[in-house]
């Protein structure tokens, strides 16, 4: 009995150090852990922030339901910024100075993210998973930076050079947004020609509210483009592929990254995107629907929302899993320390999204592989893996 008494003595006390530790962490407390994210919920690339805030809540959801990490709930705050820099470095700061987060989850944005970074990297605020593939995402200083996935650059530059090879092209263009987003797949596409001993022929820079391509198509056309890479708004890469069709450019190849593979833009009606390529970091839900992840995942969602999941709903869903894999490798007593520490212990299959996730201490990166996929009869097709 005395022995049980100094163990529960000794408990007692450890839980009461963790306790005042975490009192001293921001976002922490001994029942809550905040976490925060500036996402689009309203603008151009509300076809990726929606679902995925809805997938990441789903899960957060079930770990809070199962009584949290460390018998922390979690509380997810998501900001809406439309794609607007003004709105986000409100929603930063809102985040950072009023909810007092402990870290961020799906940031969406790479010009966003990068300006949050002055914000983020002050105070050592871990950012996670952010719904972005620039390598700015893990710019220095990198030790509080996680991305999931392969880059955009790296997208872009695989997904060039496999058009070049399947079909020939000898001409590849960029229609971007002059954003450091549009810029990074312009420099993966250059290289990509590059690699491939392919030219570089021409470029067209957008507005994100342009909707009439006419012109820029024309142009492309008269510089002999075979391969398009596009860096633009979700709808704008649909318009851009069908005013191309409406324009009889039947041989050009349009190649979109992860910010286009998305299941609104395979589900077009009419087949306007058949064809259609995207290079990305994971594998397609529906492709896989019959896998016991996938299928697992769209029935829970379904029944939480009443809907059918698309691509980034399950990214949500892996994101928010990763982050509590994190926070569950920390342990009790949670710090900024610690969760890196717990991040860059991570190593795992992720059966949701198709991929390997793996971190050290100098690699924060967690994925490496790029799968080119294709629209074919209303679904993502892949096609390419490397």
């Amino acid at each position: 009995m005395k022995n049980a008494i100094k163990g529960l003595g000794l408990a007692t006390a450890l839980a009461a150090t963790a306790s005042t530790a975490g009192a001293q962490v921001q976002g922490v407390s001994d029942d809550e852990i905040r976490i925060g994210a500036v996402n689009d919920l309203s603008g151009i690339f509300a076809a990726v922030g929606v679902p995925a805030t809805k997938g990441a809540n789903l899960y957060f959801d079930k770990v809070n339901a199962a009584g949290g990490v460390h018998g922390r709930k979690i509380t997810y705050i998501v900001e809406d910024h439309g794609y607007q820099m003004p709105r986000a470095m409100q929603g930063f700061n809102k985040l950072l100075n009023r909810d007092k987060v402990f870290a961020m989850l799906q940031n969406l944005g790479t010009p966003m993210n990068i300006a949050g970074f002055k914000l983020l990297d002050s105070k050592g605020i871990p950012n996670v998973a952010p719904l972005s593939a620039a390598r700015q995402m893990l710019q220095e200083p990198m030790r509080n930076k996680f991305t999931s996935f392969s880059s955009y650059y790296d997208q872009a530059r695989v997904g060039v050079k496999y058009l070049a090879g399947e079909f020939g092209g000898k001409e590849v263009c960029t229609m971007y947004l002059p954003t450091d987003f549009g810029k990074e797949i312009l420099e993966g596409t250059k290289k990509g020609a590059e690699e491939a001993g392919i030219t570089f022929a021409a470029e067209t820079t957008h507005k994100p509210d342009e909707t009439d391509f006419v012109g820029s198509l024309s142009k492309l056309r008269d510089a002999g483009c075979d391969i398009v890479s596009i860096a633009l708004g979700v709808r704008q890469a649909i318009t851009v592929v069908g005013t191309a069709k409406k324009m009889g450019l039947n041989d050009m190849k349009f190649l979109g990254t992860s910010a286009s593979f998305l299941t609104v833009v395979a589900k077009v009606p009419g087949g306007i995107t058949e064809g259609f390529y995207a290079a990305a970091s994971w594998q397609d839900l529906w492709a896989r629907a019959d896998e016991p992840a996938p299928k697992a995942f769209i029935a829970e969602y379904k029944a939480k929302y009443g809907e059918d999941p698309v691509g980034f709903a399950m990214l949500g869903y892996s994101a928010a899993d990763m982050m509590v894999r994190g926070l569950e490798a920390a342990g009790p007593d949670l710090t900024q320390e610690s969760f890196i520490k717990g991040m860059e212990s991570l190593d795992y299959v992720d059966e949701l999204v198709g991929n390997r996730i793996d971190y050290g201490p100098d690699d924060h990166q967690g994925a490496d592989a790029v799968y080119v996929n294709v629209v074919e009869n209303g679904m993502w097709k892949k096609v390419h893996e490397e």
